[in-house]
């Protein structure tokens, strides 16, 4: 029975460190379990046996943790969770692609200092030079700067 209650102890131990770093890496809770129970399962065989045993209790626990540690992480586990794409891109880039300073287009919406403006075929966001602008007036690119289109009234 005693040495049930060891192997027990110790193999729960190793299932656990084994648990954290293949299935559940990073919570570090299920790993302190384990190596508590190991280092409880350590302590049940300091008390029980004599302390050569118990020294090579000791010894093979702390082998085969190791071990799980080192098979954890040569596993390929840690790689499906760590970044490997960064995003180079911003948004709207791009955008004034095609788009010239001095083109002429019409505003659509109301600007105060931003609204919609039509140039060519399409629709654009940008910012009056002149403030407010109502719908249906001639403009032209004054400025394409930071991804903004800045208008002036003709």
């Amino acid at each position: 029975m005693v040495w049930f209650i060891l192997i027990s102890l110790l193999t729960l131990g190793i299932i656990l460190v084994l648990v954290e770093v293949l299935f559940i890496p990073g919570t570090t809770i299920v790993g302190l379990l384990g190596l508590i129970v190991t280092a409880v399962g350590v302590y049940y065989g300091f008390r029980t046996f004599e302390a050569n045993i118990a020294l090579a209790i000791l010894g093979l626990a702390i082998i085969s943790n190791v071990l799980v540690i080192i098979y954890g992480f040569r596993s390929g586990v840690w790689d499906k969770f760590s970044l490997k794409d960064t995003h180079t891109s911003r948004s709207f880039e791009g955008r004034l692609l095609g788009l010239e300073v001095g083109q002429k287009g019409r505003t659509v919406s109301d600007f105060k200092p931003y609204g919609k403006v039509e140039i060519g075929d399409r629709i654009y966001e940008a910012k009056s030079e002149n403030g407010f602008l109502s719908p249906g007036i001639e403009v032209y690119i004054d400025k394409l700067e930071d991804n903004r289109i800045i208008i002036t009234k003709q």
